[in-house]
């Protein structure tokens, strides 16, 4: 099977993304997938989240801007997983100015001949709409949605479905699709309302497994644990590994 290039995305703060991107890689990488996460964040967010402090080491930065092979670049932070950090650097690509050539393609070009034995990489974008994040959406192949259940997060998802849309016609490519539930409420009948919402517009593109809300989902960031190092009994981390199983497989509701 060849290599999936996935890019974990929403325009909407506060939807679990990072914390998707996380567990999910590190639950694939705890089953025996290589895994490699590029964190497109100039926040450090993800880095953080694996208990790599990556300020001022070369990361993707040096890669996108100065051609430096993405697999120097790579930190192992747990078996099977390798982390891409930001690097200092990384928000200048923000600032390249409009006549800059290959400004949108440059994750792309980097990723061409790197990361080759790697069986999935996961890119963690920014929640914003400029170029980082056109960069991950020319070098991806499927998307990834977290999505919290309220009703701000369904207009988010509107404006982000427009978005990818025009990425697609432009791009001459057609993006495999899939969201996530995160911080999912079971008992909250707007969690059930929201969840129905999506499945009433998109049938067959959510993963199967909801991820539930949990205070120590929100802790792990702080230790620079996973909730398999933090909690590795609790619910979400159950609900991570069939998460997990749900993107090798393709299950979906």
């Amino acid at each position: 099977m060849s290599r999936r290039i996935v890019a974990i995305l929403n325009q909407k703060g506060g939807v679990g993304k990072t914390t998707t991107a996380v567990n999910l890689c590190h639950a694939l990488a705890r089953i025996g997938q290589r895994i490699a996460v590029i964190d497109l964040d100039p926040q450090c967010h993800l880095s953080v989240s694996l208990g790599v402090r990556s300020n001022n080491r070369p990361g993707v930065d040096e890669a996108m801007l100065g051609g430096a092979n993405l697999d120097g670049c790579a930190v192992q932070a747990r078996e099977n997983l390798w982390l891409i950090p930001p690097g200092p650097r990384l928000q200048e690509i923000e600032q390249l100015s409009q006549g800059e050539t290959h400004r949108g393609d440059l994750l792309a070009i980097a990723l061409a001949n790197s990361l080759t034995e790697i069986d999935s990489v996961f890119i963690d974008c920014p929640p914003s709409s400029g170029i980082l994040v056109a960069n991950a959406l020319m070098a991806a192949d499927e998307i990834l949605i977290p999505m919290t259940s309220d009703y701000l997060a369904l207009q988010g998802l509107s404006h982000l479905m427009g978005t990818l849309l025009k990425f697609e016609a432009a791009l001459n490519k057609h993006y495999l699709l899939r969201l996530v539930m995160s911080r999912y409420v079971p008992t909250r009948r707007l969690s059930q309302d929201v969840l129905r919402t999506l499945g009433e517009y998109f049938s067959g593109k959510i993963l199967a497994t909801p991820i539930r809300e949990t205070a120590f989902l929100a802790e792990c960031p702080s230790f620079g644990k996973t909730i398999f190092e933090y909690r590795p009994g609790c619910r979400s981390a159950r609900d991570f590994n069939a998460l997990a199983r749900d993107f090798l497989s393709g299950t979906v509701i």
